[in-house]
């Protein structure tokens, strides 16, 4: 995990950026889980914010390995009072927000709980495929 911090927290103007690398497995939303956990802690992210923030994590990371070429890095960025997760993949195929399904599917429901618990989320072109992102307020 690499973590570059600027101004602290209490003068309101608060910059910091985690980078994180992902394995290209099935373990790669596991392993974004606990980094992402660990940068939430250090970076003083509200408690009650910390398990939508996790969640939203986890369904973009498994989306990037599922419908993705494979995940690639994800990156975390306070600034502003709003933290931005942002994952990338090798695949410069556009995500898909399907209808919402039945409370008892098992499955396609990831970008539907990435738009509930973010204040918005949206894909960009990345070098080598793309990022998938979503902005949560800290305020």
């Amino acid at each position: 995990m690499t973590t570059s911090r600027m101004p602290t927290r209490s003068t309101g103007a608060t910059a910091a950026t985690v980078l994180l690398e992902l394995p290209d497995d099935v373990t790669a939303p596991a392993v974004a889980r606990a980094q992402v956990r660990a940068a939430l802690a250090q970076l003083d992210v509200p408690a009650q914010l910390r398990d939508d923030v996790l969640l939203a994590t986890s369904e973009l990371v498994t989306n990037a390995f599922e419908h993705g070429d494979r995940p690639d890095r994800l990156e975390l960025r306070l600034e502003h009072g709003e933290l931005m997760v942002r994952v990338f993949d090798t695949s410069a195929s556009i995500p898909q927000l399907k209808e919402p399904v039945a409370p008892s599917a098992a499955r396609s429901r990831g970008l539907q709980l990435v738009r509930a618990l973010s204040r918005r989320w949206g894909y960009d072109p990345a070098e080598g495929g793309k990022c998938v992102w979503a902005a949560f307020g800290l305020s």
